[in-house]
């Protein structure tokens, strides 16, 4: 197929999850013999912060404006399959553009699935709208569950389907370094997650002075009170993610606040650590249980307490036992190859179902 992407980025990792997922998804595509062309807006934060400014794996082409975007309309038009990506800047628009271009199938992929339905629902409408919505012959979603139907049901998606994210086994081969911290956390701040950070890392380490602990990301708010025992790194580039997780004895998984509400929503993090062989500590909420074993796989807290009986009271050997099962569960199901071979079949079924949508008219 030839495939052109919209994404919120490709060329830079910085501040952002979107594209580490983006760059797993298109080269395992691009190893099943896919041609990928990636459209991505050129932003200053972006710009200042490329790490991947020419992938191997696909074409990557920036775009200045919407004005700069019709300069790509043979393109779009001449793809078998088109995909719009979630917080793609005035995403709205593009998704007219393509959806008026397009000659192959149109699908929109939701990295940020409960963010954006409560974005509609206060009838915030900048990268997604429900007339878009139905426009699209595919709606592909970071979040499973009961969150597909209503999709379908209340806002008229015609085919909703679930690509989780997903960890390359390549760039999360456990590595051999000294452990330096007790529990790291690897995410950009966000508010709704901050909660979660201060109860299940921050409290545990003024508890713990003797434990040690790390934070690590982007735009942090300069006023928050870092505990003495919390080393604070600004950003780890994906490259640095597998030395990273093997330095931390467990690490700290945090779920956005509309992602938790709705469930079934690992993050890229999840499965990143757990590729890395890190053991995980998670916060709760629906269908994290149907991804790893309780206990066997993660283990999961709601308290600081929590969190600190798993640092204090998990034995050396236990705690290898669940990063080797974690790590073996997200072999077996959650590569980027298993996500390419999903995203085929959803792609070849969107076009069916349009080829009959044409013949009813």
């Amino acid at each position: 197929m030839r495939v052109v992407v919209l994404g919120l980025s490709l060329s830079s990792s910085w501040g952002n999850g979107h594209a580490t997922t983006w760059r797993a998804l298109l080269r395992a595509l691009a190893a099943r013999g896919h041609e990928i062309l990636f459209l991505e807006r050129d932003v200053p934060w972006y710009a200042d912060h490329r790490d991947l400014a020419d992938p191997d794996f696909c074409r990557l082409e920036l775009y200045a404006d919407l004005a700069d975007l019709r300069d790509w309309r043979r393109e779009i038009a001449a793809a078998d399959a088109v995909i719009v990506g979630s917080f793609v800047p005035d995403g709205v628009a593009v998704g007219r553009l393509v959806q008026e271009w397009a000659r192959g199938v149109v699908a929109f992929y939701d990295i940020d699935t409960p963010v954006t339905l409560a974005r509609l629902a206060r009838g915030e409408h900048d990268y997604l709208s429900p007339e878009v919505m139905r426009g699209y012959d595919l709606y592909l979603s970071f979040t499973g569950g009961p969150l597909l139907d209503l999709l379908q049901r209340q806002y008229g998606v015609r085919m909703a389907r679930v690509l989780y994210c997903s960890a390359d086994p390549a760039g999360g081969v456990p590595q051999a370094v000294p452990l330096r911290w007790d529990l790291s956390y690897l995410g950009t701040w966000s508010e709704d997650r901050q909660p979660g950070l201060d109860r299940l890392l921050l409290q545990p380490a003024r508890r713990a002075p003797g434990l040690r602990f790390v934070v690590a990301g982007a735009q942090y708010p300069a006023d928050i009170a870092w505990p003495s025992n919390v080393e604070r790194i600004e950003h780890v580039p994906p490259s640095e993610h597998a030395a990273f997780y093997a330095a931390s004895r467990f690490t700290l998984n945090l779920t956005r606040a509309d992602m938790r509400r709705a469930g079934w929503s690992p993050s890229v993090r999840l499965f990143e650590a757990a590729v890395c062989g890190a053991p995980v500590i998670s916060d709760t909420w629906p269908g994290l249980t149907a991804l790893f074993r309780p206990g066997e796989e993660i283990l999961q807290a709601e308290t600081g307490e929590e969190v600190l009986a798993a640092l204090q009271g998990t034995a050396d050997p236990r705690r290898r036992a669940i990063a080797a099962a974690a790590r073996a569960r997200v072999l077996a199901a959650h590569t980027p190859a298993h996500r390419a071979a999903e995203l085929e079949a959803y792609l070849g079924a969107a076009a069916r179902e349009a080829g009959k949508r044409e013949m009813a008219l």
